[in-house]
């Protein structure tokens, strides 16, 4: 057993999952506001899973509403030690179909109007490194945990994130394919990079739920479509955090464990306390005291 504890944040109708022992909900109020719903903890093993619904349970904030600083602050504060993203997506190539997993390990941000760092009106600046925003061990275990359900996977890929929170118009949908993207999203950016910055290890099932709109012979997405899919999606999901939690790998290893190290530019003789109390929960070890 691992003896890990992990943050899911999950899509529609992945609130928790059955089969977890010592099932408590969290009512977290993060130093940046409220997260998007309660958090609900329990045992699967000896591993510690914490879940959070980014839309808020029945599904009440649209992608550009979410709190996404508040959601990984929270599974942060609650003891999360790396991050699984399980969300729905378009497929942009003809070779992934409507209920395949992907596990993409780039993400290219087309979001506009997110709040993207920690670091902001507070008098603090931080760069935290980026080139790889998908954590490689994470992403392998997550490979073995498919591999071992028996779900249809690609490795690797490309995630463009929108905004939204209307589909893709055709025009946008045959320029990301030119781009060679491999699934297009509504929530993984912010998210990623605020897990970054939260030193935490991040990762991503992507659960393909239709063609978008780019594709000739295939109607274009729908939320009827995009539901029926999902229903199918969050059993093959719960089967894949199963199995995963059995093997998950050590985060302290994760380059992201350690994105802070160098990143803080501000002195630390020019951060004031209140912004000190304000970035505590999300290093201790950086802006817990006075340096």
């Amino acid at each position: 057993m691992s003896g890990r504890v992990l943050g899911v944040i999950g899509g529609s109708g992945l609130y928790a999952m059955e089969g977890l022992e010592s099932v408590e909900e969290h009512a977290v109020e993060t130093t940046f506001g409220t997260p998007s719903d309660v958090v609900v903890s329990g045992r699967l093993g000896d591993t510690r899973m914490l879940f959070l619904p980014r839309h808020g349970r029945g599904h009440r904030l649209a992608p550009h509403e979410i709190d996404y600083r508040s959601n990984v602050l929270a599974l942060k504060m609650l003891g999360a030690e790396q991050i699984v993203s399980v969300s729905a997506v378009g497929s942009m190539k003809e070779t992934i179909h409507p209920g395949d997993v992907v596990l993409p390990d780039q993400l290219i941000d087309r979001t506009r109007h997110r709040r993207n760092t920690f670091f902001e009106g507070i008098g603090v600046v931080a760069h935290v490194e980026f080139a790889d925003p998908i954590d490689a061990a994470l992403q392998e275990a997550l490979y073995r945990a498919c591999v071992d359900t028996g779900a249809r996977t690609h490795r690797g890929g490309t995630y463009v994130c929108i905004d939204g929170p209307q589909f893709s118009t055709r025009a946008e949908s045959n320029l990301f394919r030119s781009w060679g993207v491999d699934v297009i999203g509504m929530t993984n950016l912010p998210e990623a990079r605020l897990a970054r910055e939260a030193e935490l290890p991040y990762a991503t099932i992507a659960l393909a739920t239709d063609y978008d709109c780019w594709h000739a012979s295939e109607a274009s997405v729908s939320v009827e479509a995009v539901l029926a899919i999902m229903k199918k999606n969050v059993a093959a999901a719960q089967s894949i955090l199963r199995a995963l939690a059995t093997a998950l790998p050590d985060p302290s290893a994760s380059p992201a464990s350690r994105a802070l190290e160098h990143a803080v530019m501000t002195a630390p003789s020019m951060i004031s306390e209140a912004s000190r109390a304000k970035l505590a929960p999300l290093c201790p070890r950086k802006f817990g005291s006075p340096q």
